[in-house]
C-alpha cells in the first residue's frame, strides 16, 4: 500500500524529516483502508460534492493545493528572506493532510457517491485532526488541518496555515461559479 499511496502522493517525498514523512504516509494509508473510497476513486471522484458538474478530481485539487503552498512559501522566503520563518516540512505535511478527513465524508449508496453520516455531523477539518493525531503528528500540522478551512477564520493561523488556507481556496473558488 505504501507504493500505491506514494504514486498518488509523490509530494510526500518532499518532506525532508523521515519520521514526519512516514507519519503522513501512514495516516493516508489508514484513511484509505478505513474509507469506502479506493485509491482509484480518489483519482476520479470530484473534489467536492458541493459543486454541481465538478470535473476536477479529488487528487488533482489536493496536489494543486500542495504545489501552490510550496510555490507560495518559496516565493515568500525568496522575497522576504530572514524576515519570515516558514517550516517547509510542516507546510508540506499540513497541505497533504488538510482534506484527509474528507475520506470519511463520502459514502457509496447503490454505486453513487453521497455524503456519509459522519460527513453530515463532522466537517473534514475535525475528522482530519483526529486521523493525524492518531499518528502522533506534531501540533503544528494538526493546526494546519484544523485551520485550513472556514472553521479557522475564528482563530489565529500560523504562517504555514495561512499559506495552505489560501492555496486551498485558490484551487477551489474558481470552480464554485
Amino acid at each position: 500500500m505504501n507504493e500505491k499511496v506514494l504514486e498518488i502522493w509523490p509530494e510526500i517525498n518532499l518532506i525532508e524529516n523521515s519520521s514526519l514523512r512516514e507519519k503522513v504516509l501512514k495516516a493516508w494509508i489508514y484513511a484509505i483502508e478505513n474509507s469506502v473510497l479506493t485509491i482509484k476513486d480518489l483519482q476520479t471522484i470530484p473534489f467536492s460534492l458541493l459543486l454541481k458538474d465538478c470535473h476536477i478530481t479529488f487528487m488533482n485539487h489536493k496536489r494543486t493545493a500542495v504545489q501552490l503552498s510550496v510555490d507560495i512559501a518559496k516565493r515568500m522566503k525568496e522575497n522576504f528572506g530572514d524576515e519570515i520563518q516558514i517550516d517547509m516540512d510542516i507546510l508540506i505535511a499540513g497541505a497533504i493532510l488538510i482534506d484527509i478527513g474528507k475520506l470519511f465524508e463520502y459514502d457509496k449508496v447503490d454505486g453513487k457517491l453521497t455524503v456519509s453520516k459522519a460527513g453530515k455531523l463532522l466537517r473534514h477539518p475535525f475528522s482530519g485532526v483526529a486521523i493525524a493525531d492518531r499518528f502522533n503528528l506534531p501540533p503544528e500540522v494538526l493546526h494546519c488541518i484544523a485551520y485550513h478551512s472556514k472553521e479557522g477564520d475564528l482563530g489565529t493561523r500560523s504562517v504555514e496555515a495561512i499559506i495552505i488556507h489560501h492555496a486551498d481556496f485558490v484551487s477551489f473558488e474558481p470552480f464554485k461559479a
